[in-house]
C-alpha cells in the first residue's frame, strides 16, 4: 500500500484533535502565547553571533513581559507557565530558558514565600532587573541539598554574610552575567545560625548592574554550550552581606524579630524541598517545552517530505520522499508517541494542579501528583530527543542547517532532559518510591488474566499494567536475593528493573490518557484517527514486551505473530493523515516559514542572485 498525504483536512477533525492536544479552552490557555510568537519580532534572524542572539533573547524577553497582564498572575499560574513554554520552546530555546528561569523559578519562589513581607517587586516584575537562580554547584547537582554555599547569621548587623568556601561551591551555570540587565538571584545556600547548621534556604541577592558584578560577587562565563546561547556562568561570593529580609522565609524557617531562628519544620531535608517547591512546576515547563519542540520538527518533516521529491519506479514520474514506507513509517510512529506526549503531559499537568494547594508534608495525593509530574517529565524529554532526532534524519543534510531550525532543538532537548533534575536522577528516585509501594491491580483486570481481544482497548491497558508490575515484581526479588552487603548493594540489584518498571508506568499513564481522550471525543474521523494512534502506540510498546507477555499466558503465540502485520496496517492508516494530524498542531504559518525546509519552495533559499542561470535567464528574456 502506497502512503499518501492528504491535502486539505476537514476543518472540524484538525480543530477536534488540536482540543485533543491542548484542552478545551485553547484561546484562553494558548492564543496569547501563539499570536505572541506570530508578531515580527519574533521571526528567525539571519546571520547572528551567538552574542547578538543571546541579545536578541532578552530583549524577547522585555517583548513578551510587556503583552503580560500580570507578570505575578503568570509566575503563580503553572498552567500558564506550561503554556509559555510550549508556544515559545520551538521558536527561541534561548528565550525560554531565560523566561522560565525569571518567571518561574525567580518570581514564582518570590511569590510563594513570606506572603506576610511587603517585598518591593516590582523592578523584577517591570524587567527593571532580571531574576535568575542559583541553585546547582560545580560539585553539587542532583544533590542540590549538600550544597555548601553558606549564608551565616551575623547578630550584629542582623544580616546574613554569603560565601563560597571552595572551588567547587560555585554555582554552576546560571545566566548571571550583565547581559540583557542587571541581574538579581535566588541563592541556594547553607543557612547557620550560633554555629547551627539549620539547613538550606533561598537569600535574594543582588548579582550584577548593568555592566559588571557587585562587590564581592565573581562572575565569569562558561565555555559555550551546543545549541542556543544563553549567559551560563559560574558564580561566587566572597562575605557579601544581605539585610535579613533577603531570606525566603516561612513556615520552613526564618529569623525573626528577636534575631533568633525558628521553624515548624523539624527536617532539613523538609524545609530544602519546600524552599526549591518552584522546582516541581519548572519539570512541567520543560515537558511543556519538549512536546512543543517535537510538535514542531514533526511538522516540518511531515511537510518537507511531501515537496521533497525523488526518481519513482520510472524515471519519469518522480514521488515525494514520504510515498515511501522507510520514510513515513518512523514519522507515523513519531506521531503517535507526540500525541502520547502531549496527553502525558496534559494528565500530569491536571493533577499537579488538583494538589498544589495541600501540604506536602501530609498529603498522599500531592505525593503522588509530584511523581507523576516527575516521571513524565523524564519520559517525555527522552522522547523528546528520540523524535526530533529522527525527524532531523527524515530531513538530510537541510537540518542540519541553523536556519533550518531542527539543529537548535536537537540541542535543546539535551538542555531540557538534564534541566529541573536529570531524567535518569529524578525516574531514580520514583523507582524507589514506588518499589517499596503496595503493588497496584488494575482496575478493569480479569480473575482468569486470559489473553484477550488486540483489538480492545481495555485489554491493551491490562496488558500495560501487567508489564509494569511484572518489572517492579523483579526489582523486588533481585532487592531481596542481594547480599546483604548495605542498602547501596540492595539498590543496585533492583535499580535495573526498577527503571524499566517506571518507564513502563510512564507508558500506562500515556495509554490510560489516550483512552480518556478516545472515549471524549464524537463518533467520526477525529475519534478514527486518534484511535489508529492509540492502538499504533500501544501495540508497539506490546510488541517490545511481547516475550515476557507470552511467558506469563496473557498472549497467544498466535497473538504475538500477528503484531507485526497489525503494527504495518495501523502505520500506513496514520501516514495517509499525517497531514490533518499537523495541522491539529496549529503552528502558526508565521513560525513555519521562518524554516525554509517547511515550504514547497526551499530551494529558493539557496537561489543565487548573481550566479549564470540568472543571466541566462535574462538573455533569453531578451530574445
Amino acid at each position: 500500500m502506497t502512503a499518501t498525504i492528504d491535502s486539505i483536512a476537514t476543518e472540524s477533525t484538525a480543530d477536534l484533535l488540536k482540543g485533543v492536544l491542548f484542552g478545551g479552552n485553547f484561546r484562553q490557555e494558548h492564543g496569547s502565547w501563539r499570536r505572541l510568537i506570530s508578531t515580527a519580532p519574533f521571526r528567525r534572524p539571519a546571520d547572528r553571533t551567538p552574542d547578538e542572539r543571546l541579545s536578541l533573547a532578552y530583549e524577547r524577553l522585555k517583548i513578551l513581559n510587556s503583552t503580560l497582564d500580570s507578570a505575578a498572575g503568570t509566575a503563580t499560574d503553572p498552567r500558564a507557565l506550561a503554556a509559555l513554554h510550549e508556544w515559545i520552546g520551538p521558536v527561541d530555546p534561548a528565550l525560554t530558558t531565560v523566561a522560565g528561569i525569571h518567571y518561574n523559578l525567580f518570581l514564582g519562589s518570590l511569590l510563594d514565600h513570606d506572603g506576610d513581607t511587603r517585598r518591593d517587586l516590582s523592578d523584577f516584575l517591570r524587567l527593571r532587573r532580571i531574576g535568575t537562580f542559583l541553585c546547582t554547584e560545580v560539585a553539587h547537582g542532583n544533590d542540590a541539598a549538600a550544597v555548601e554555599t553558606t549564608a551565616t547569621y551575623d547578630r550584629a548587623r542582623d544580616g546574613f554574610v554569603l560565601h563560597t568556601p571552595h572551588s567547587g561551591a560555585q554555582k554552576f551555570m546560571p545566566n548571571a552575567s550583565p547581559a540583557g540587565g542587571p541581574k538579581t538571584g535566588l541563592v541556594v545556600a547553607r543557612l547557620l545560625a550560633d554555629g547551627a547548621d539549620h539547613g538550606v534556604f533561598l537569600f535574594l541577592v543582588p548579582l550584577t548592574d548593568e555592566v559588571r558584578p557587585m562587590p564581592g560577587v565573581r562572575v565569569r562565563r562558561l565555555p559555550a554550550r551546543l545549541g542556543s546561547p544563553v549567559d551560563h556562568c559560574l558564580t561566587s561570593f566572597d562575605q557579601v552581606f544581605v539585610e535579613r529580609e533577603a531570606l525566603l522565609g516561612g513556615e520552613h524557617g526564618r529569623v525573626g524579630d528577636n534575631r533568633e531562628f525558628s521553624s515548624a519544620m523539624g527536617s532539613r531535608r523538609r524545609r530544602f524541598l519546600t524552599a526549591i517547591g518552584r522546582v516541581t512546576v519548572g519539570k512541567i515547563s520543560m515537558s511543556a517545552c519538549a512536546v512543543g519542540a517535537a510538535r514542531a520538527t514533526l511538522a516540518v518533516a511531515v511537510r518537507y517530505g511531501g515537496h521533497r521529491y525523488i526518481s519513482g519506479p520510472r524515471a519519469t514520474q518522480p514521488v515525494p520522499v514520504i510515498a515511501h514506507r522507510s520514510h513515513h513509517g518512523p514519522l507515523a510512529e513519531a506521531m503517535a508517541t507526540v500525541f502520547a506526549m502531549s496527553l502525558l503531559h496534559r494528565r500530569a499537568l491536571d493533577r499537579w494542579e488538583a494538589q498544589a494547594g495541600t501540604d506536602p508534608g501530609t498529603a498522599t495525593g500531592r505525593a503522588e501528583a509530584e511523581r507523576l509530574v516527575a516521571v513524565a517529565k523524564g519520559w517525555i524529554t527522552w522522547r523528546a530527543r528520540a523524535v526530533i532526532v529522527e525527524c532531523r534524519e527524515r530531513c538530510g543534510a537541510q537540518a542540519l542547517l541553523e536556519n533550518n531550525g531542527m539543529a537548535d532543538l536537537v540541542a535543546g532537548a539535551e538542555g531540557v532532559i538534564t534541566a529541573e533534575g536529570d531524567n535518569l536522577a529524578i525516574h531514580a528516585k520514583a523507582a524507589a518510591e514506588m518499589l517499596f509501594a503496595a503493588p497496584q491491580t488494575p482496575q478493569d483486570s480479569t480473575p482468569d488474566a486470559a489473553p484477550g481481544d488486540l483489538g480492545d482497548p481495555r485489554f491493551l491497558g491490562r496488558l500495560h499494567a501487567h508489564v509494569e508490575d511484572l518489572w517492579f515484581a523483579r526489582a523486588r526479588a533481585r532487592m531481596s536475593g542481594a547480599r546483604n552487603d548495605g542498602p547501596l548493594d540492595r539498590w543496585n540489584a533492583a535499580s535495573g528493573p526498577a527503571l524499566r518498571g517506571v518507564e513502563a508506568h510512564a507508558h500506562r499513564q500515556a495509554a490510560e490518557a489516550y483512552a480518556d481522550a478516545v472515549a471524549g471525543l464524537p463518533e467520526g474521523p477525529a475519534r478514527d484517527r486518534l484511535a489508529e494512534l492509540q492502538r499504533l502506540f500501544a501495540l508497539r510498546w506490546v510488541d517490545r514486551n511481547s516475550g515476557d507477555l507470552l511467558a506469563a499466558g496473557r498472549l497467544t503465540i498466535d497473538q504475538v505473530h500477528a503484531l507485526p502485520d497489525a503494527i504495518e496496517g495501523l502505520i500506513a492508516d496514520v501516514a495517509a493523515h499525517l497531514s490533518t494530524l499537523i495541522e491539529s498542531f496549529a503552528l502558526p504559518e508565521e513560525v513555519l516559514a521562518d524554516w525554509p525546509i517547511a515550504g514547497a519552495d526551499y530551494a529558493d533559499a539557496y537561489d543565487d542572485p548573481e550566479a549564470a542561470w540568472q543571466t541566462a535567464a535574462g538573455t533569453e528574456g531578451e530574445r
